[in-house]
């Protein structure tokens, strides 16, 4: 049983189960004993493998489809280039390499990280230098925007509710006869349809997060990119737990495993469209790299002595791999040219 564990069956036993959210957010942050302040969890010798550990080609395309924007929307003065859960920092060190070769833009943008892991803050200073930390995007600037969200969305808490005789039951944790299980409390009236045993998942965190991210773009202008496995109007159970790249019981190691679920880009899409913002359609991730170049980079790189860009490329856009369960969106001010890649997604408005 894990210190956070221990925490957990106290808190239970104290003031009854646990909502999914709750026992996410605790696992993933509990400041003494949470997933992401306490490890480096990147890499092969961590639990999971991200686009930027494979390959510097998914970090430089980003950079320079922002770098694109920025030039599209007339060259704004002091912008903000920002990203959500940095990890290591290695996507924005590559975002920043790239942006070099767009004149002006690496003196105008200066440089946000929203982390809350002081552990993980103290690894992106030692690679990026100098950098504002911010614990929530809400505390971004007040000025042009240009953001990644690369496996953000997917790693925020959500709950989850099952279809029963009577409405919807959510689904919680509480204490069994070995431990932790789960349960469901009582049902609910919930406005979806479903029948007997359907899940459907909420993460409550996202919409206000996304609507703060559109809305500072509505105002002051920039571009999102954001890049996340899922679907669109996404149902059933797709919380997962990875240990040492191999799946687990969520319940099994609280604190010590990463805890995920697919991110539904539909409630997404409508936020930034309440936000004031333009909104493009989701694309499999491999289709829009190929769609920027990213082959003719990986031959580059090879040509170059980089003799894994050509397998590293294949991991980034291949539909057995990382190329059609990773989807990539983008956002930008109405009127503004789309960010490259992207296009305009229409919805009836009874979808906004």
């Amino acid at each position: 049983m894990t210190p956070l564990a221990d925490l957990i069956i106290q808190r239970i036993h104290a003031t009854g189960p646990i909502t999914l959210a709750d026992y996410m957010e605790l696992c993933l942050l509990h400041p003494d004993h949470g997933y992401y302040a306490t490890r480096d969890p990147f890499g092969a010798a961590g639990d999971f493998t991200t686009a930027p550990e494979i390959s510097q080609i998914f970090g430089e395309l980003c950079g320079l489809a922002l770098g694109q924007a920025w030039l599209d929307q007339g060259r704004p003065g002091a912008c903000t280039l920002a990203e959500p859960g940095p990890g290591r920092g290695t996507l924005m060190a590559d975002m920043r390499r790239a942006m070099r070769s767009v004149p002006g833009m690496s003196e105008a943008a200066q440089t946000h990280l929203i982390e809350a892991s002081p552990h993980l803050r103290r690894m992106q200073a030692d690679l990026l230098g100098p950098v504002t930390h911010l614990d929530h995007v809400d505390a971004l600037p007040d000025a042009p925007l240009f953001l990644v969200a690369n496996e953000f969305f997917d790693a925020l808490p959500i709950r989850q509710f099952q279809r029963v005789e009577g409405g919807w039951s959510e689904r919680v944790v509480t204490l069994g006869p070995d431990g932790l299980v789960f349960a469901l409390a009582p049902p609910v009236d919930l406005p979806r349809q479903g029948k007997i045993g359907d899940v459907i998942e909420d993460c409550p965190a996202a919409t206000p997060i996304m609507m703060a991210i559109a809305g500072r773009i509505a105002q002051h202008g920039g571009a999102a990119i954001i890049v996340d496995y899922g679907g669109w109007n996404g149902f059933g159970d797709t919380f997962q737990a990875l240990r040492g790249h191999q799946a687990e019981h969520p319940l099994a190691h609280p604190g010590e495993a990463d805890l995920t679920a697919h991110v539904d880009f539909a409630p997404l899409a409508a936020a930034a469209l309440r936000a004031g913002a333009q909104v493009s359609r989701p694309l499999h991730q491999g289709a829009w790299l190929l769609g920027l170049g990213a082959e003719a980079r990986a031959r580059r790189l090879m040509a170059a002595g980089d003799q894994g860009a050509m397998s590293a490329l294949r991991r980034l856009t291949h539909a057995d791999e990382m190329g059609h369960l990773f989807k990539a969106m983008a956002i930008w001010p109405k009127g503004a040219p789309p960010v490259p890649g992207f296009d305009a997604l229409r919805l009836h408005a009874n979808h906004a």
